[in-house]
């Protein structure tokens, strides 16, 4: 059997467009395709592979819960799944941890919580959610009409109802339409494929306080946010703002499928036997993957290596948009960056993906407008400066391409 890309269009559901490179090893920050060739990986899985690849940590809690036990389902609880929840609870503000398999279904489980917890509490009516445009929370369906991107939720029929949304950082604009009978909000911390776009300090505190005022739930989604990725452990710790849920996936496993909602023992307590479930969710094998991820990352001094490392990347950046005047703002958090496109260039972010691939160095995009990069958190400085030389000599390549 030829395993490439034509097999690729031959067997796989056509919703994904990949490159034709197949990578087939990865360690650190590096990979190799099936030709041998080499890369430098500043895409990191879209802020999953927190560690890189293969991680010797990862790797060993692998092999050592492999031969133990893989999956019991819910009707029995397992040892990695209480470790991990014991040390999620410890590490943030809440009480109490449902896990998932990915940032979609923990995002499922926060609104359907959400919804049940007003209906307990207050009355039928208090369902509204409240999300904002751009925004981005999964493919469910409940979760892709929230996300505010109604390309990603047209075309399926009939959406699930009282769903509205506004512009983020639109303080006015949400208190229009926040009342006593919206039961959440979700937010992202920095929103990520809308653009890499940084909550305004005034912005996410008037949020806070106007769900307080409307006995409203704030959810974020720190999916992408997670487990290191802004240089704290979770985003809403640097932003001096407490959400009443949080949902946690990418990489929490470091490469190993596993989400994760969080939140208070009195919000908690509506979620009762039997009104959600996963059979997958908190399985052993994805826990005590989790598990040492977490350990690993939760740092000092790899969260004030993340800081250390984006002012390196706002550097290199920089430097290369010094000589060649492609971006026209450098954003994010950590090591969450987006380069915004200047006008010329607008609609044309994946240029700079793909000739990026042809330099042998891994980017993303967030949106047709913004480049980004979303590597380990523990990538060398060496590999920051070889990547972003290879990236210079794209972007060289974009700007002659548009000459």
């Amino acid at each position: 059997m030829t395993i490439n890309r034509e097999l690729f269009d031959q067997v796989m559901v056509p919703n994904y467009s990949p490159s034709a490179v197949i990578p087939v090893k990865g360690e650190g920050s590096r990979v190799w395709d099936q030709e041998g060739r080499e890369y430098i990986d500043f895409a990191g899985g879209i802020a999953v592979n927190c560690l890189g690849h293969c991680h010797p940590a990862l790797v060993s809690a692998l092999k050592e819960q492999g031969e133990k036990i893989w999956h019991l389902s819910n009707v029995m609880t397992n040892e990695p799944a209480l470790r991990l929840a014991k040390k999620l609870t410890d590490a943030t503000f809440a009480d109490k941890v449902y896990f998932a398999n990915s940032g979609a279904e923990a995002n499922e489980a926060a609104l359907k919580l959400a919804r049940r917890w007003a209906l307990d509490k207050f009355n039928a009516e208090k369902s509204q959610i409240i999300a904002f445009n751009k925004g981005f929370h999964g493919r469910t369906f409940f979760t892709v009409t929230v996300g505010g991107q109604a390309a990603y939720s047209d075309g399926f029929g009939p959406k699930p109802g009282d769903i509205v949304h506004c512009d983020y950082n639109d303080l006015a604009a949400f208190e229009a339409l926040i009342s006593d009978n919206t039961c959440a909000v979700m937010m992202e911390p920095l929103q990520g494929e809308g653009g890499i776009v940084s909550p305004e300090a005034e912005f996410v505190k008037g949020v806070r306080a106007l769900c307080d005022k409307h006995n409203a739930l704030l959810i974020f989604d720190e999916v992408q946010t997670g487990v290191g990725r802004t240089g704290e452990l979770y985003a809403y710790q640097g932003l001096d703002v407490t959400p009443d849920i949080l949902t946690t996936a990418k990489a929490l496993g470091g490469g190993f499928p596993i989400g994760g909602m969080i939140t208070t023992t009195e919000i908690a307590q509506h979620l009762k036997i039997g009104t959600h479930g996963s059979t997958y969710g908190g399985n052993p094998l994805a826990c005590a993957v989790a598990e040492a991820a977490f350990d690993t990352v939760n740092t000092p001094e790899v969260l004030n290596g993340v800081k250390e490392k984006e002012a390196l990347f706002r550097e290199l950046l920089t430097a290369i948009n010094d000589k060649y005047q492609v971006f026209s703002e450098i954003r994010g958090k950590g090591l969450l960056i987006g380069g915004v496109v200047t006008e010329k260039y607008a609609g044309k972010a994946k240029e700079f993906l793909t000739e990026g691939v042809k330099e042998g160095v891994m980017s993303l995009v967030a949106g047709a407008n913004v480049v980004r990069f979303t590597p380990s958190l523990v990538v060398p400085e060496a590999d920051i400066r070889e990547g972003m030389a290879r990236f210079e000599r794209a972007v060289a390549r974009v700007v002659e391409n548009n000459a």
